[in-house]
């Protein structure tokens, strides 16, 4: 029923939106306004015929495959220009209502009796208008389609604490999250952001969580290459929400858990020392710093797998604390208000939505309104949490404005 609703409303805004394509291309030849016309239909009716054959034969009930996110990005290639032409056209028939509701008002007060013309047609200039700014997005997507997914950015940040050992005055640390590996088609792609992670020749590497979207087997063909990662004083993991094949219908309990274990040691393949509500010390000159890593705790119907409590168990309160948690809304939630000040949190999980602005001094994606902390680095009493725009993909296969990121903190002394 959810996707007869989702395609009655997809087909009234095709309707609707046809409107400015047939405004447009009325003064073509007869054969260009069929071939733009059936193009227009034919898309759209074929994607959503797809996309309802999955509906009815329960494919969509076994969690994210490549050939979904394929349909999903086509959707959102085929409604995302469309919602940008709509409001022109609404202001439009505003203003043809009001003209055409004078019209029907002087004519109960007019002796001429000749047939009336209430609506005036669409003015060409305005369906040009919005069909020239919905082609931004139009074609913004395509590129994030083709490209954009795998377009990595290094972002480099500078954090000072007063209490940060000496020792540890320019340490820096690499920091992936949301690998999503099951969503990969580009080896040599994904092989390249690996190099561009090493390049930055960091202390420390961590993993914030996501390697895969359901399944351990989703990573078989990439374990090769991200054991390429390195770091002189070693890689460190935890787990995402992604991680526990929590969104997929597993036979029995046993083979969900038997894949949990596959994942796990998939992080010891690949060089990653996985922590499970833990906390242990990086050692340098004789100083520490302690690092933590809590399985994924979140809010708005995600698991609560993790323990902070547990994971401080064993750590002092006067040590320097980075902790790995893979939800930022774990931070505002527990790890802001707790009686250990922890320094620094590491995060992902949001992806930047995979879509939005970001030019410097300005960024916005939809996904700030549910997410306080979404992307870069935030700071409140003292402490910080970074959130990682993710390292790959999920659902919507591409990225829009808010690309894939490789992190570089440096922990200064000041």
């Amino acid at each position: 029923m959810r996707f007869l609703v989702i395609t009655c409303i997809w087909i009234i805004i095709d309707l609707y939106c046809f409107q400015a394509i047939k405004t447009v291309t009325s003064n073509l030849n007869s054969t260009a306004i069929a071939i733009i016309q059936w193009t227009y239909w034919v898309f759209d009716l074929l994607l959503i015929s797809i996309i309802l054959i999955y509906a009815f034969t329960g494919k969509f009930t076994n969690g994210p495959s490549p050939q979904m996110s394929v349909l999903f990005g086509l959707m959102i290639l085929s409604l995302a220009p469309k919602l940008i032409i709509i409001p022109f056209l609404l202001i439009e028939d505003i203003f043809r209502g009001i003209n055409a509701l004078t019209i029907w008002i002087s004519s109960n007060f007019s002796t001429n009796k000749n047939p009336i013309s209430y609506f005036n047609g669409r003015r060409k200039f305005v369906s040009q208008i919005g069909l020239g700014i919905a082609a931004l997005p139009f074609f913004g997507i395509i590129y994030g389609l083709m490209k954009g997914k795998y377009e990595y950015r290094v972002h480099k940040v500078k954090l000072t604490f007063k209490d940060l050992p000496e020792a540890f005055h320019g340490f820096k640390i690499t920091q992936l999250s949301d690998i999503h590996s099951g969503s990969f088609d580009n080896k040599e792609a994904v092989e390249g952001g690996i190099k561009l992670a090493n390049d930055q020749k960091s202390d420390l590497l961590v993993f914030t969580g996501d390697l895969v979207n359901n399944s351990a087997e989703e990573m078989n063909d990439w374990i090769e290459s991200f054991s390429q990662l390195k770091a002189p004083m070693g890689k460190f993991s935890i787990l995402g929400n992604h991680d526990y094949g929590d969104y997929i219908k597993w036979e029995t309990e046993h083979l969900k858990a038997k894949n949990l274990d596959r994942l796990k040691e998939i992080h010891s393949e690949i060089g990653f020392r996985l922590m499970l509500n833990e906390s242990l010390k990086i050692e340098k000159d004789g100083q520490h710093i302690s690092l933590l890593g809590v399985e994924n705790w979140g809010l708005r119907g995600f698991h609560q797998y993790g323990d902070l409590d547990k994971a401080l168990e064993d750590v002092h309160h006067s040590d320097f604390k980075l902790l790995l948690s893979h939800d930022p809304s774990h931070w505002e939630a527990q790890t802001l208000h707790h009686e250990k000040h922890i320094h620094l949190t590491l995060s992902g999980h949001t992806h930047g939505m995979q879509f939005g602005i970001e030019v410097p001094g300005f960024k916005w994606s939809p996904i700030k309104y549910l997410y306080p902390q979404w992307a870069g680095a935030y700071e409140k009493k003292n402490k910080y949490i970074y959130v990682n725009r993710g390292f790959g993909f999920l659902g919507f296969p591409g990225r829009v404005g808010i690309l894939p990121e490789i992190t570089v903190i440096e922990l200064l002394r000041g």
